[in-house]
């Protein structure tokens, strides 16, 4: 069994508890048993702070997953969305909602190994925008299933700075209605398409949907050049109601209040590093300014 710690060679994991990893791995033998897959190889364990994802070698390989306390939402979550928009997400061999663990099948390709041209990137901000408006009436789902609150009435109360509520309180008054927010979709959250198909949401929230326009557009101002982020951008508002000049402004608010959710995350998956948390908080102030 090959154990990868990536570059948190310190980072305690429950894997490294002996009683953990006997349940763990008796549940996974037991999927596989329950499923009739048969492993072809050795499983490759990665272990990072946040989970503790083993591959499990087969004809077609399965991935086991465990989410740390501040996730723990994300098996539930999962199954939910394969059963309401399983196009765009992987369908879950098995989830254990009390424990944080599913099993899931390969995806093939992330976005990140293949060709990303422009039209690929507008064709999943497209069907990202689709996505998320399909599930605008399951927010209340999500709430009882404990996806974590981040919506604007409540970023004033998590982050008490200045500018915050003026821009939650303009924003909202465009109309546009919330829903879910990956907060972290990029190339390696992403299954090649199409349809292109989205995954890990340990960093989830309800939210504004614009406010997952940043770091997606972010990377394609890496990756393809800025020039590129209004077409994409626009792309994406295209597919939720309300004129242009409305919707942009719109994305422009979200674009700040957005870093405002991804520190809230840090801060929810990482408890005891406030450093982590805090870093996140400098970094919205300085785009508030």
């Amino acid at each position: 069994m090959q154990v990868d710690r990536g570059s948190y060679p310190d980072a305690r994991t429950p894997w490294d508890h002996a009683v953990w990893r006997r349940e763990a791995m008796g549940w996974l033998v037991e999927q596989l048993d329950r499923f009739e897959i048969r492993e072809t190889g050795p499983m490759r364990v990665r272990l990072r702070p946040w989970s503790v994802i083993v591959r499990i070698e087969a004809a077609e390989p399965v991935w086991f997953k465990a989410n740390p306390p501040g996730s723990a939402f994300e098996p539930a979550l999962t199954q939910r969305l394969a059963e309401l928009v399983p196009e765009h997400v992987l369908t879950p061999y098995a989830v254990d909602v009390e424990r944080g663990w599913s099993l899931l099948p390969d995806g093939g390709q992330v976005l990140k190994e293949v060709e990303r041209k422009p039209r690929h990137w507008e064709e999943l901000l497209s069907q990202y925008a689709e996505f998320q408006r399909a599930l605008v009436d399951r927010v209340g789902e999500f709430d009882q299933l404990g996806v974590p609150n981040g919506r604007l009435a409540v970023l004033p109360e998590l982050f008490d700075l200045p500018g915050v509520a003026d821009q939650c309180a303009e924003l909202a008054s465009l109309g546009i209605p919330e829903t879910l927010d990956h907060a972290d979709l990029h190339e390696n959250q992403v299954f090649a398409g199409p349809p292109y198909r989205f995954f890990d949401w340990g960093d989830a929230a309800i939210s504004h949907p614009f406010c997952s326009l940043r770091v997606p557009l972010e990377r394609v101002a890496e990756q393809l050049g800025p020039e590129f982020v209004p077409r994409l951008r626009d792309a994406y508002l295209e597919h939720w109601p309300g004129d242009g000049p409305t919707l942009r402004r719109a994305a422009d608010l979200a674009w700040s209040l957005g870093v405002f959710g991804r520190a809230a995350s840090w801060k929810r998956l990482f408890p005891g590093n406030t450093s982590i948390g805090d870093a996140g908080i400098a970094e919205a102030l300085d785009r508030l300014r």
